[in-house]
């Protein structure tokens, strides 16, 4: 503290009393008013022309259902966003007003919000602060650290404070509650160590049940694992209103014209857990919204793969809302790093979904407040099959002069696997304007296709499809199925920087966790039952009338499925 406890109390009480407040005691200090509230005002980071702060305010009055924290600068500080409140500034003067989840301040409760902001000259922290016009006690402690200069960035606008690849030099966050039910399984303490997205697939998962894990357990946990170094902490953001329109099976709670609930109960509350102080020094990669853009470009208008649901979702916009609010809240994080989810090699590896798929994912990136610099990266085969690299054939093969690209398996794709898909459409994102600098992440949790089906070489040559058919790794009957499917594997175990462009290799699907149900379920997550995700079905348009190659006897999506997780593990490639 500045001054001495003693002045300090005495200087607050005339404050206190000259408002109308009614003055309490300190306990073994008689005479001395309690301090009503205080602010602690913490400059996070700070470079030329922008820092980021964090504003703790402790209330030790009576419990309130709403407040308001105002303070001058008295400097020439710009408050361009914020999180965890409603912020306002007009001239010096700023207001921090509750949201609509953190009203609520007990007494001797407290609360935290940060912003990001621009300055020049001097950013000293603000000499007085009230609490619903109560003047606090200010904790100078945080004070203002010395301007620093952040480097040369890649490229305009990239954040100085993070890092350009958050897995490097970083272990990543094993979660207790998968490597628990992974080691109970014959053979499973082998991989029970290895990090797992965590999945926040509803609103109930950001305080977690009496089953599982909430948000501040998990970061509580990641925090106990850190020790001296880095830690990442991986996450599913996947809650949109009229979630996956193309797939009964994940299917959310909210429903098509739910944004405003999306926003206030489940990515506001998100945001006001992540950019707790006390997190900051885990490094936390959010993976936002799976197979939800996506949809949007190959399964609406006059298309044979078009659904009615994805054609209200484009319609009302709520997806690009949606992702976009999600970018910009958690985005305006200094510790965070946003992911888009990019579907896969097999869904937007051809011309007509590759450039517009691009083209959307800005649309969404710049959407709802967010900016590019929000975008940290992008994500392909989250939760899906496709396998990481074909060795037996390219692209550019050819048959008896048919080339690949005939092949039934391909049928004229750009593409035959996630590693030069993803590396290709980072450079197609970067031209459509995306910064320089943005990593990509690969899920190869299901990918590896090992085990005796694996093939050696490439296949017979008596036509295209012999050739293709006979070399492929991937053995699934049709690319575009994606339920618990049949004779999958492990793929490649999580790692950094594995190739060009690669952030890393991720499990962000957890190995044993349901693709959906084989039959109806009821259930109260709002998850419906998919035909894809039953063994006996013939098919659809989205995957050539093909059968599903699901597993029998699964459970809901994201439930442990026992017969699966062993399956994976005998397929393992790398094998066990």
């Amino acid at each position: 503290m500045s001054r001495s406890r003693t002045a300090m109390l005495a200087a607050l009480a005339l404050v206190a009393g000259a408002s109308g407040t009614a003055l309490a005691v300190v306990p073994g200090d008689p005479g001395i008013a309690a301090i009503p509230c205080t602010v602690a005002y913490t400059v996070q980071n700070q470079w030329d022309t922008g820092f980021t702060a964090n504003v703790t305010v402790t209330n030790n009055s009576a419990a309130k259902t709403s407040w308001s924290v105002k303070w001058a600068y008295a400097g020439n500080q710009k408050i361009t966003n914020g999180w965890n409140a409603k912020i306002t500034q007009s001239g010096t003067a700023v207001t921090a007003n509750n949201e609509t989840y953190n009203g609520t301040l007990p007494n001797g409760g407290s609360v935290s919000f940060g912003f990001q902001g621009s300055y020049s000259g001097s950013n000293a922290v603000p000499a007085s602060f009230t609490l619903d016009g109560v003047t606090c006690n200010v904790d100078s402690g945080g004070g203002t650290p010395t301007p620093t200069d952040p480097g040369t960035p890649t490229d305009p606008g990239t954040p100085s404070t993070k890092v350009d690849n958050p897995y490097a030099g970083a272990k990543v966050y094993v979660n207790p509650e998968w490597s628990a039910k992974a080691a109970a399984e014959t053979g499973g303490s082998r991989i029970s160590n290895q990090p797992t997205g965590v999945w926040l697939d509803r609103i109930a998962a950001i305080n977690g049940t009496s089953t599982s894990m909430g948000l501040r357990a998990h970061l509580d946990a990641a925090l106990a694992q850190k020790g001296s170094g880095e830690e990442v902490v991986q996450l599913v953001v996947y809650d949109l209103p009229g979630r996956d329109c193309a797939a009964l099976a994940s299917n959310g709670e909210l429903g098509p014209t739910e944004i405003d609930k999306y926003k206030t109960q489940f990515i506001d509350p998100i945001a006001a857990i992540l950019a707790d102080s006390k997190y900051a020094s885990l490094r936390i990669v959010t993976t936002i919204e799976i197979d939800s853009l996506p949809n949007l470009v190959t399964n609406t208008g006059s298309r044979p793969t078009a659904t009615a649901a994805c054609d209200t979702m484009k319609a009302n916009g709520n997806y690009v809302k949606g992702v976009g609010y999600a970018l910009n809240k958690l985005g305006a994080i200094p510790n965070v790093y946003n992911y888009i989810d990019a579907g896969h090699h097999g869904w937007l590896g051809w011309d007509d979904n590759f450039a517009p798929s691009a083209q959307l994912f800005y649309q969404a990136a710049t959407a709802e407040g967010a900016t590019v610099d929000d975008v940290h990266g992008f994500i392909t085969n989250t939760a899906n099959y496709s396998a990481l690299k074909e060795n037996n054939f390219t692209i550019n093969d050819s048959v008896n002069g048919t080339s690949v690209r005939q092949s039934k398996w391909v049928d004229w794709n750009r593409y035959v696997d996630e590693l030069s898909y993803a590396q290709a459409f980072r450079t197609q994102l970067v031209s459509t304007g995306f910064r320089s600098g943005i990593g990509m992440l690969i899920d190869t949790s299901r990918n590896g296709w090992g085990g005796t089906a694996r093939p050696t070489g490439p296949g017979a040559t008596t036509s295209v499809d012999t050739y293709v058919n006979g070399g492929r790794y991937d053995r699934r009957i049709h690319i575009g199925n994606w339920c618990n499917q049949s004779g999958a594997g492990l793929g490649e175990r999580p790692q950094a920087a594995p190739a060009a462009g690669i952030d890393a290799y991720v499990w962000m699907k957890p190995p044993g966790e349901s693709d959906g149900s084989s039959s109806a379920i009821a259930n109260d997550e709002g998850k419906g039952f998919d035909r894809m995700c039953d063994p006996t079905y013939t098919g659809n348009a989205r995957n050539g009338n093909s059968m599903s190659g699901a597993l029998a006897n699964a459970p809901l999506s994201g439930h442990w499925f026992s017969a699966q997780f062993q399956q994976l593990m005998q397929n393992a490639y790398p094998p066990l």
